[in-house]
């Protein structure tokens, strides 16, 4: 059932090779409540809180002493063309919990904190925050997985995703394009 290194190290080229700059949304989805999952056609992205119907506010951290959300981890990108190697067929990607599969490089060369992404008419700022592969991680799609996705090549390339902020409220539909916004 769970992929093994050898196979997964067979995919990164095919994952190397996604597009720099203007990629397609494979899948989008919410997460309504803890470890439910809901795929939508389109997805209302706010600064003050996330993706709408997303339990990413509820549960943010937020400031020990002001008590105000941090916003760094909002939303959730994946490759998905890594997600595939790992999972397979759509239908298995969602438990990852990103909300956001995407055919874009993600890696930290191509996409650097700070970047800004367009996504429909929302704009979202990659953070530093890692996203890297934990015990639900594991659960989901195996040690191999995990262990793959947090290497030091994993990181590098962001195989495992990214966190990003929500800079400029936007509808994304399944049918935008996620573009590098210029410099």
């Amino acid at each position: 059932m769970f992929r093994g290194a050898d196979e997964l190290a067979r995919a990164l080229d095919h994952i190397r090779a996604a597009p720099a700059d203007d990629g397609s949304i494979e899948l989008m989805q919410i997460r309504p409540g803890k470890g439910r999952r809901r795929p939508v056609p389109s997805i209302r992205l706010t600064a003050a809180e996330g993706a709408s119907g997303d339990r990413w506010l509820a549960t943010a951290r937020r400031d020990a002493e002001t008590g105000e959300v941090w916003p760094d981890m909002q939303v959730t990108l994946m490759n998905a063309r890594m997600i595939a190697a790992i999972a397979g067929e759509k239908e298995n990607w969602p438990p990852a919990g990103d909300q956001f599969f995407v055919d874009l490089d993600l890696s930290m060369d191509n996409l650097p904190a700070g970047r800004q992404l367009a996504m429909g008419s929302a704009v979202i700022e990659i953070t530093a925050e890692p996203h890297l592969g934990c015990d639900q991680f594991i659960e989901r799609y195996g040690i191999d997985s995990c262990r793959f996705v947090n290497s030091r090549e994993g990181r590098a390339l962001r195989l495992r995703g990214v966190n990003c902020k929500v800079v400029k409220d936007g509808e994304v539909t399944m049918t935008d394009r996620v573009r590098k916004v210029r410099e």
